[in-house]
């Protein structure tokens, strides 16, 4: 018999969605529970420590980026309150920091937006023995440069004029670097 997803959920499959983006959030929900899980999708960092202050679910998605917040708090406070969620950290602005940050706080995975249901859940059902494929190009110059920003940036606790001191660079400029996109 065929391993099916459903069969794979376990017998706990509440889903904690956050993301700012209302109409992505509810459209990965309803793909979700197609997929057999029980979703929970808020769109705030207060809405998801209240829904985990509720009822700590099995498995979560959640955005690095909120209007109000940071996601990695809601994976830390995930973490806390139910040490065996899978969380995956989704997030239109990848980088190696951010995604080192991420399972340090707990996080089970870290995928790039645009990432469909199909990533999603084939991320939150992974075993942990399988390793991704190595990537076929290697980063650029103008992406090296970014992740070593976000690496500091992350090491000074999202510090911004603490990070601009330790790269020797004007805080201003940084705020524009990291206000902006990713490089390819």
């Amino acid at each position: 018999m065929a391993d099916t997803p459903g069969t794979r959920i376990g017998s706990d499959p509440s889903l904690l969605l956050v993301d700012d983006d209302e109409i992505f959030v509810t459209r990965l929900a309803r793909a979700m529970e197609k997929r057999g899980f029980r979703t929970t999708a808020v769109l705030s960092v207060a809405e998801a420590m209240k829904a985990i202050a509720q009822s700590p679910p099995a498995y979560a998605v959640v955005d690095l980026r909120l209007e109000d917040g940071s996601g990695l708090d809601v994976v830390e406070a995930l973490n806390e309150a139910r040490p065996d969620c899978r969380a995956i950290v989704l997030t239109g602005y990848g980088a190696i920091a951010s995604a080192v940050a991420a399972v340090k706080m707990g996080a089970t995975d870290y995928l790039s937006k645009p990432a469909d249901a199909n990533d999603v859940t084939s991320a939150l059902l992974a075993s942990g023995d399988i390793l991704p494929p190595p990537p076929q190009e290697p980063m650029s110059a103008d992406r090296v440069r970014w992740e070593h920003i976000q690496r500091v940036f992350e090491q000074c606790d999202r510090n911004v004029s603490e990070t601009a001191r330790r790269l020797h660079m004007h805080r201003r400029t940084l705020q524009r670097i990291l206000a902006k996109r990713s490089p390819r």
